[in-house]
């Protein structure tokens, strides 16, 4: 049994589907990506995943014991949300907006300790953004905004990371450098769970990527096996070649001239 399991889940709105029997284990320091077209699910699996929505039928479990059980405070000790890139509306400096992960370990009436503003610190300088910790949320990057909110899931000593398109409204540049962070939190034992529009970003960094169509999970497993040209199809309803290249990194081409994989190959390019 993975860190954090799905059951036999059923979800819906009103009258409508969203969610049908879906099952999946994720297991300690995975890359997770949830793949699919919009209104697949993804959002509202995520929402379950970190216990704002109850599912109508199936369960939760984090390390075995049901979601639903785990008081609210707690569960926001273990899983913390990264938001998509996005304005405060009020100028915070970046060390506030990273306190701001300390909140599931206060009571009500609190002041931030001297070891609040300690791990604040050192969640920033984990990330290489220590310099910005004076600046005003609203005036940095939207790269330096996102590994801000990461830096908060930090703070908050979660060890599971929820992300919902997390390059969204990012530069390439920034893209990139998003993905290196996420990979080498990674490998220090943070599980990251995330949707994305860009198959390629889970070839790139993801161990496992479960693939999700009107409600119903049509692939799950490994990346290497999960993200091929037929999978692909079934999800997007479009030709993408899936390429592996020289330096053996795999790539996805979307067949916009009616190219193969194999006339890449012929032309030289793979």
């Amino acid at each position: 049994m993975g860190i954090l399991s799905v059951e036999n889940v059923f979800f819906g709105y009103d009258l409508r589907s969203v969610l049908n029997d879906v099952s999946l284990s994720i297991d300690h320091g995975e890359i997770v990506c949830l793949l699919g077209p919009n209104g697949s699910g993804k959002t509202t699996l995520l929402k379950i995943l970190m216990g704002l929505f109850r599912p109508q039928q199936g369960k939760v479990l984090l390390e075995g014991r049901p979601l639903a059980d785990t008081a609210p405070h707690q569960l926001a000790r273990r899983i913390a949300y990264v938001p998509q890139i996005h304005r405060q509306a009020f100028a915070y400096q970046v060390i506030d907006v990273v306190l701001m992960g300390r909140l599931p370990h206060k009571s009500f009436f609190f002041r931030y300790s001297p070891e609040d503003i300690k791990t604040a610190e050192s969640a920033l300088e984990e990330l290489g953004i220590l310099d910005l910790k004076n600046r005003s949320y609203t005036e940095i990057s939207g790269g330096e905004r996102q590994l801000t909110l990461i830096a908060r899931a930090m703070a908050q000593q979660a060890d599971i990371f929820v992300m919902d398109e997390p390059v969204s409204g990012l530069d390439y540049g920034n893209q990139i450098r998003l993905l290196r962070q996420i990979e080498r939190l990674a490998g220090k034992g943070y599980t990251f769970i995330k949707t994305t529009h860009f198959p390629d970003h889970a070839l790139w960094i993801s161990d496992h990527v479960v693939m999700l169509d009107s409600g119903h999970i049509i692939a799950d497993g490994p990346t290497t096996s999960v993200v091929n040209e037929s999978n692909l199809y079934r999800l997007y309803k479009t030709n993408i070649n899936v390429i592996n290249m020289n330096n053996g990194i795999r790539v996805c081409m979307p067949d916009l001239a009616g190219n193969t994989c194999e006339q890449f190959a012929d032309a030289g390019l793979l």
